[in-house]
Order: C-alpha cells, then sequence, then structure tokens
C-alpha cells in the first residue's frame, strides 16, 4: 500500500504544472494583446461600394 502515495503525489505535481502552463500562457496572450498598435477608426483599407456588392452577392448566393 505504500506505493499508492507516489501516483497521487505525480498526479498533483502534473496537476500544478498544467496549470502553471496555462497561466504563463494567459500571461503572454494579455502582453501580446497590450503591444498590439490601437488603429483609427477608418484606417483600414478602402473597400469600394462595387466591390462590397459583389463580396455581399457571393455571400448570399452560398
Amino acid at each position: 500500500m505504500a506505493g499508492r502515495s507516489g501516483t497521487s503525489l505525480k498526479k498533483r505535481q502534473k496537476e500544478l504544472a498544467r496549470q502553471d502552463k496555462q497561466k504563463d500562457k494567459e500571461s503572454m496572450r494579455a502582453q501580446r494583446k497590450n503591444e498590439k498598435p490601437e488603429r483609427a477608426p477608418g484606417s483600414g483599407p478602402e473597400v469600394s461600394e462595387v466591390s462590397a456588392l459583389e463580396l455581399f452577392e457571393d455571400l448570399t448566393s452560398s
């Protein structure tokens, strides 16, 4: 019966390592999100009315 506690300890260590990895990932996501430059509205590529209508027709015909 003495061997059973080792597996519980390993499971606990594995779970703690998983949680640490998730925290690291979350902090990296937050850091990347903060580093993104904010764009002003309308600063994206220009879309003409004709190409917008063509896109809309393509989407509705599918």
